[in-house]
């Protein structure tokens, strides 16, 4: 008996199909040779994180009750035979039996055949009843805060690893995707991954948003100014009056060097610099160079001095004896140290300073803590042997504190889907990675995430021993209530340690950056404000503060502007310096994976 004879749209699909699969094969080949080349010689930290000592104390902490770890097991497999007795009735047509009530999967099982299809359906309550029950483990361990903290991050990480909307032949959408285009989505997300491969020098560097749509200093980056100082780690940018006349003293702003500063200057109307320029504000922005191994030597100190030449730089502009001094994440934590290192010294230069989600207090520092201890700080040591942390390490640990959004989405969407990712002005400036000086990056984490010897009293800089309670001037201090990477009473805790000054301290709505890149004009969110710092967390806090609808950059401006000096006429950038070159100058421009 002969095999039918296919009809020509069958065999046309046959062969597109097995043609695409053919190609998808040799780009996986290139792929595997591309990451080959990043392997060196094969030899590879085993447990990165330090984990295994952590995991010995869960497995003791749920052993001290197994009787309660025994009900716990025996309730999970109940759970998992009525998914599947549910799933059995539902495949043969009949009415599914109740199931365990479950967490909610999210988008990423928004396709129908999560819900309709009986296989897929208990696939993803298998799944969820999996992770809630190894979760729940995991919070009932009662280890102390930050071995708990360490714990719940890995173990979310874990089953954010295992959710089977990650696996090809386990994802209805890629499925049927890949059946409709003969597999043509493989091959251009293979293209993709190959590209991205190729990018990262072998280490795979996930696309988040289109990368040919934006591009600094078109339009990225382009509030009108000029370079007029530079030295080997920073340019200093002065932007141009919007106003004819501007606050006699200057604001200058010093951005995070573990990114890039034009997060404060994404496009016209997210532009905080620009809004600032729009209020009559006289405002420069210190842009860190993305350092390599020319930058091996530097530290924490000469980052210090840099940015006090810097502020006698802008008072020679600016013909003023002082400057307001603004600062983001870890640029704030640099400037705390730097503000008491001046207040310590008696140095009037600067009349007041504004911190935007900066961390001074490390006691209880967020996700990104979970990075550092002795041990691996020493294997980060390892990573920064030729004088600097690549930029890719610092853009992984990000990514991994948000793995289903920041990565697997991405998997999926990219490389199995076959999807251009949708252009996004923050995350391209997200996947702007930069570099950090190993002795600086080294000092930060010791100093700040082990030691918290700021808040403990126990800092030196500059030859001289420095604490919160030594910075002595007006502070507007600045907080997001969804912050993952400064949360919220960590840094209301640091405002509380500041004693010496006169802190007004801002609760905002959303995060990192949503909630300090706020522009009035977008009326979201809201902000919580209140004259005392004497509530014990700063949940205490907000429930007897008063609460604004909309951005507190408004409320921002006339703090400043009380602190501004009075008026005078507007500047012309590097009238006294000179000028370098148009903002947004080099040395932002440089991407780690460009090099």
């Amino acid at each position: 008996m002969t095999a039918p004879t296919p009809l020509p749209q069958e065999a046309e699909a046959s062969a597109a199909f097995a043609a695409n699969m053919a190609e998808a094969a040799q780009l996986m080949q290139a792929i595997w040779a591309k990451m080959a080349e990043a392997q060196g010689d094969g030899t590879q930290e085993a447990d990165p994180l330090n984990t295994m000592p952590l995991m010995a104390e869960i497995t003791q902490a749920l052993w001290r009750d197994p009787a309660k770890l025994a009900e716990a097991t025996v309730n999970y497999w109940q759970g998992q035979q009525a998914i599947w007795q549910a799933a059995m009735a539902k495949f043969m047509g009949g009415a599914p039996g109740p199931v365990p009530r479950l967490p909610d999967g999210g988008k990423r099982f928004a396709h129908k055949d999560w819900q309709e299809n009986a296989l897929f359906e208990s696939i993803k309550n298998s799944y969820l009843l999996m992770s809630s029950f190894v979760q729940s483990q995991v919070a009932d361990a009662n280890l102390p805060a930050r071995d708990q903290r360490k714990a719940a991050f890995l173990t979310r990480n874990a089953v954010e690893a295992m959710n089977p909307a990650n696996f090809f032949a386990l994802n209805p959408e890629v499925l049927e995707t890949t059946n409709s285009e003969h597999g043509a989505n493989l091959v251009r997300g293979l293209k993709m991954l190959l590209e991205d491969v190729t990018r990262g020098k072998g280490k795979l560097l996930i696309r988040q948003t289109d990368m040919d749509a934006f591009e600094v200093g078109r339009n990225m980056a382009v509030t009108p100014g000029k370079v007029i100082w530079e030295n080997n780690i920073a340019q200093l940018i002065q932007y141009a009056p919007a106003t004819e006349k501007v606050t006699a003293k200057p604001f200058l702003f010093v951005p995070p060097w573990i990114n890039k500063y034009y997060v404060a200057d994404l496009n016209p109307k997210k532009s905080l610099m620009k809004w600032l320029v729009e209020q009559g504000h006289s405002v420069f922005v210190i842009s860190w160079v993305n350092p390599d191994s020319a930058q091996a030597g530097e530290t924490w100190d000469s980052y210090l001095q840099t940015v006090m030449e810097i502020i006698d730089v802008v008072r020679a502009e600016c013909g003023q004896e002082q400057v307001n001094l603004g600062s983001y994440c870890i640029g704030g934590t640099l400037a705390g140290t730097l503000l008491a290192y001046m207040g310590k010294t008696g140095d009037k230069r600067v009349a007041s300073a504004t911190f935007f989600t900066a961390q001074l207090d490390f006691e209880d520092a967020g996700e990104l803590q979970v990075f550092v201890d002795d041990k691996t700080l020493s294997m980060v040591d390892e990573q920064m042997d030729a004088g600097y942390l690549p930029a890719d390490v610092m853009a992984s640990a990000f990514n991994a504190l948000r793995a289903n959004d920041l990565v697997w989405n991405y998997v999926v969407n990219n490389y199995m889907l076959g999807k251009d990712p949708f252009p996004f002005d923050l995350l391209y400036w997200n996947s702007d990675s930069t570099a950090m000086p190993a002795k600086v990056h080294h000092f930060y984490l010791e100093q700040f995430y082990i030691r918290n010897a700021f808040a403990r009293g126990d800092l030196r800089v500059l030859d001289t021993p420095v604490a919160l309670g030594d910075i002595n001037l007006p502070v507007y201090h600045v907080a997001t209530r969804e912050d993952h990477i400064a949360p919220a009473n960590s840094v209301y805790l640091g405002a509380q340690m500041m004693t010496g000054a006169k802190v007004k301290f801002v609760l905002a709505g959303s995060g990192h950056i949503a909630g300090v890149i706020n522009p009035p004009a977008a009326g979201k969110y809201q902000h919580w404000t209140a004259a005392s710092l004497k509530a014990e967390t700063v949940e205490a806090w907000r429930e007897k503060a008063k609460e604004v609808a909309g951005s507190w950059w408004p409320d921002w401006d006339k703090w400043l502007k009380k602190h501004g000096g009075g008026q005078v006429d507007a500047r012309k950038p590097g009238a006294v310096a000179g000028v370098i070159e148009d903002a947004p100058g080099r040395y932002v421009k440089l991407r780690f994976d460009q090099r």
